[in-house]
């Protein structure tokens, strides 16, 4: 893959794929004239892509504009792209091509930019790298069992809260919704097949199943009905619950299209080109200044002496355990079977030396950066203490010396 250069292609270039294998960098143009416009705004041209990351953040955060968050986008590209090629990387006989992967992972840019705190010191791509990898494996996981499942196995075990949701995402109305989700209470409450439940290859009801479904309905609809509507039959309900299944498909994979998709060829053009076009403010006043980028790089170095001091109190096996850990990517069983000792030694040592740099990390934010603790910024400190320890243990690391 070819290596962007300047901040203008970090901010406004994005990867084309084919299956598997990189084709190059496409540019968006729109994002490329608003990049040399605000550039031009500035004193001096910036070419710190940190600084341009925080700029185009803090317009996101302000103002949620699409075209902030398109440039962050094209700037997460490569962290996208790894992520979903290690992914398929480690998935045997998986389905899924890098491209697939890809994309799932470039919808999930709303969930890196809602968790990342900048003010932590950690940067937006190793924030998004954590992310993103646990959120694929997460999607990935939930595909494989819609992909491989029946519409009736898909059913039995769906919630009234996700199919309500996936109905109104499919725009039906809400005296539809009623029907629907009436109908698959029914279905959930009396299909109970000869078959262990587990299964995935559910088959569909059988014909005396579907007339007590449709009668149980029938019965339902004056109690938990707004407007009780005609009789329903078998033929109907069994409509009904199909829809229902296509809508929940729809509703947790919907089919993603790109901005540089051709359009008609009566309209011409690429849908990007026919979007609205959004004007913005322009925040160069309320951008950090460059003593303020310099406080950034400082707490990442106080950040990094924490968890270095932390690491040197452990104890030497425990050291030992986490060294092994992150550099050779072993498992528990492995480690212990190199160390000579029981695995769930190694498992409640690992957990111990964690649990204790999480501490020191967490006393440090709250007592140097007055940061308020609670789940939420606990889980978001344990993420970032897990993608540091990865980066410390890599090959390629430089590691402080003392």
């Amino acid at each position: 893959m070819q290596v962007r250069q300047s901040v203008i292609e970090l901010f406004s270039t994005f990867l084309e794929l084919d299956a598997s294998r990189v084709i190059g960098w496409a540019t968006d143009a729109k994002l490329r004239r608003h990049m040399v416009k605000e550039q031009a705004q500035l004193p001096q041209p910036e070419q710190s892509e940190d600084f341009w990351v925080y700029y185009w953040y803090k317009l996101w955060q302000n103002s949620h504009s699409s075209l902030s968050k398109e440039h962050l986008s094209a700037y997460l590209q490569e962290v996208c792209y790894w992520v979903a090629r290690k992914m398929v990387t480690g998935i045997s006989s998986s389905q899924y091509t890098v491209s697939d992967c890809f994309q799932m992972t470039i919808i999930r840019v709303d969930k890196v930019l809602k968790g990342y705190k900048p003010n932590m010191g950690f940067s937006l791509k190793n924030y998004g790298s954590a992310v993103l990898s646990s959120e694929l494996k997460e999607m990935l996981r939930q595909q494989n069992e819609i992909d491989i499942c029946t519409n009736w196995r898909l059913l039995k075990k769906l919630s009234q809260k996700r199919l309500t949701e996936s109905l109104q995402n499919a725009g039906q109305s809400g005296e539809a919704i009623e029907r629907y989700v009436l109908a698959c209470k029914c279905y959930q409450e009396l299909y109970a097949p000869g078959q262990p439940t587990g299964t995935r290859r559910l088959q569909k009801p059988s014909e005396a199943t579907w007339q007590s479904i449709t009668q149980l309905y029938n019965e339902l609809r004056y109690t938990q009905l707004t407007t009780p509507g005609a009789e329903s039959n078998p033929e109907m309900i069994e409509k009904w619950l199909t829809s229902c299944a296509k809508a929940v498909r729809t509703y947790l994979y919907p089919n993603m299209t790109s901005l540089n998709a051709p359009r008609s060829e009566e309209d011409g053009g690429e849908a990007q080109d026919f979007l609205p076009q959004l004007r913005q403010e322009s925040y160069i006043s309320e951008i950090i200044a460059a003593e303020e980028q310099v406080d950034r790089q400082s707490q990442q170095a106080q950040i990094s002496d924490v968890l270095v001091k932390a690491i040197k109190e452990l104890d030497s096996e425990a050291q030992k355990i986490i060294q092994i850990y992150y550099t050779k990517g072993l498992t528990q069983q492995q480690i212990a079977k190199e160390l000579g000792v029981k695995q769930y030694t190694v498992s409640r040592r690992l957990a111990k030396a964690r649990d204790t740099l999480l501490v020191k990390l967490a006393t440090w934010s709250q007592e140097s950066m007055h940061i308020s603790l609670n789940p939420s910024v606990l889980n978001y400190i344990n993420t970032v203490l897990e993608e540091w320890l990865q980066a410390y243990y890599s090959p390629n690391s430089a590691k402080l010396e003392q």
